[in-house]
Formats: structure tokens, C-alpha cells, sequence
């Protein structure tokens, strides 16, 4: 067990606890009217002495529950337990389906989401964003061996994507023939058998897969894309003063290393830093 582990401490439920969490904000701020709340602050948070979060609880690695049933862990669960710890309050997880997750925040029935939220523009527009606590550039893997060597050469070549994916587009521009495949999981078989040359992903895809192989894949990174996603806490427009703490609280983290000791934890790697 982690330091970081060991000091998660959290109160979440299954699927008819979190309803009822989300039914009532009582460990939060008071609810707004409207649905389109105001911010929240600093001293709101530390009044309550809990921040709310919003997680989807069947997203591993990041936020899941050991075994299916067990407790509610990942990496998006510990580094915002850290989080909440530097700020000197209590942890509340709400778990949501992806799809709801804005909606819970915009109406304030959770004080931030920490699910992997990528920082887009668009989302820039409407909430609010921590500085990235998880960086995930593109990547071409390629079986051990491979004459490939960088999306050029995927010219004429094979390659298992999801067509739901930006990355089906990655490999596409690069001139490669797409495989259709429902996830990396496929993606990766189809490679380790050799019926398709490559698949274009994000890295930490490729490092939890690592992972949950023992290391021992037989899949390499050729190339990575200059294409980095970041991946951040989000607030609700307004949270100026929460923000700028979840920043300093972060900033702390990763100076002492608790940051990059979750990291490595799950993926072999600190993919807390750029």
C-alpha cells in the first residue's frame, strides 16, 4: 500500500448510496435554485469540511471499485483524496454516469468532477479548470520488432482503431487502413497476432494495459503525436478562490512526490508531468 493510499479516506457508495448523495448535498454547499449555479469558494469548502466530488466509480484505472464491489480507489480517486487532505477537508465521492456528470456540478449537487476531464476550449467557455494533474500525449504502437518507426510509415499499413476515436483520424491522415475494433483491448490482440501492423492510442491506455500485463506485451511505442491531452479538475464558472487552492494543493503534491508516487502506482510511470 502507498503512502497516498494509506491515507484515503472517502465516503462513497454504490449505486443506491450515490443516489442518495446526490439527492441531498448536505456535506456541501446548499444546492442553487437555478441550473446554472453560481461558484463556489474556498471558505464554502472548508466551512462544509467535505468537498464533493463527482466520479464515474466504473472508470478503471482512474476511478473503480477493486473487484467490482469493493472499495472505491483509482487515480483520480487518490489524487484528489490528496487534494482534499491539503486543503484540510474531508472527501465525499458522488458517483454519476458520464453523461449526468455536468449536470450534477452545474446544479450543484457536487462541488467538482475529477473523472479524467480533458481541458478543451470548449469546456473552457462554460467551467473552470485546476492546472492538469495527468498528461497523455498520442501514441503509434507497434509490435516488438516492427519495421515502423513513426506515423509516416503508416502509409499503406494496417491499423485497429476505434472509429469513434480522434485516433481512427490520427491513423487515417498518416495513410494507414483502418481495422475497425471496439477498444484498446481488441486493438492490441489483433496486433499481438499479427492481422494488423499498428493502433494509434493515448499513452496512458498503452501503460494501464502494461500494467495489467505484467510488462510483458510485446507492443512497443514507436512514436508519440505532439498532441498532448491534459487532464485537470473542473469547477463550476465563478470558483476562483477553490481553484486557485486545488492548484496550490496540487503544486504541493507534486513537489513532495505524493503525486508521482500514484502515478507510478498505476502505470509504471509519473504521467503527472508534462
Amino acid at each position: 500500500m502507498t503512502h497516498a493510499r494509506a491515507r484515503l479516506t472517502l465516503v462513497a457508495g454504490i449505486a443506491a448510496a450515490s443516489v442518495a448523495l446526490v439527492g441531498c448535498s448536505s456535506a456541501g454547499s446548499p444546492a442553487p435554485s437555478d441550473a446554472e449555479s453560481g461558484g463556489l469558494t474556498l471558505e464554502q469548502v472548508q466551512e462544509a469540511g467535505v468537498l464533493v466530488v463527482g466520479t464515474e466509480g466504473t472508470y478503471s484505472p482512474f476511478s473503480f471499485h477493486e473487484g467490482g464491489a469493493g472499495e472505491l480507489t483509482g487515480y483520480d480517486v487518490e489524487v484528489i483524496t490528496a487534494v482534499a487532505d491539503e486543503l484540510g477537508v474531508e472527501v465525499e465521492f458522488v458517483e454519476t454516469q458520464w453523461d449526468a456528470i455536468f449536470a450534477a456540478l452545474d446544479s450543484g449537487r457536487i462541488d467538482v468532477i475529477a473523472n479524467q476531464v480533458g481541458i478543451t476550449p470548449e469546456r473552457l467557455e462554460r467551467y473552470e479548470f485546476s492546472e492538469p494533474y495527468t498528461y497523455s500525449p498520442g501514441v503509434l504502437i507497434v509490435p516488438e520488432g516492427s519495421d515502423i518507426a513513426g506515423f509516416e510509415d503508416l502509409e499503406g499499413r494496417t491499423s485497429a482503431q476505434s472509429l469513434t476515436s480522434n485516433f481512427a483520424d490520427i491513423a487515417r491522415d498518416a495513410g494507414a487502413q483502418v481495422e475497425e475494433v471496439e477498444g484498446f483491448a481488441q486493438a492490441a490482440e489483433l496486433l499481438r497476432q499479427g492481422r494488423v501492423d499498428a493502433t494509434v492510442n493515448d499513452r496512458l491506455t498503452f501503460l494501464d494495459y502494461e500494467q495489467a500485463q505484467g510488462g510483458e506485451t510485446g507492443l512497443v511505442i514507436a512514436a508519440e503525436s505532439d498532441d498532448v491531452s491534459e487532464m485537470g479538475v473542473a469547477f463550476r464558472a465563478g470558483s476562483e478562490s477553490l481553484v486557485a487552492a486545488v492548484d496550490e494543493a496540487l503544486e504541493a503534491l507534486r513537489a513532495d512526490g505524493t503525486l508521482a508516487e500514484i502515478s507510478e502506482s498505476y502505470f509504471g510511470e509519473d504521467v503527472s508531468q508534462p
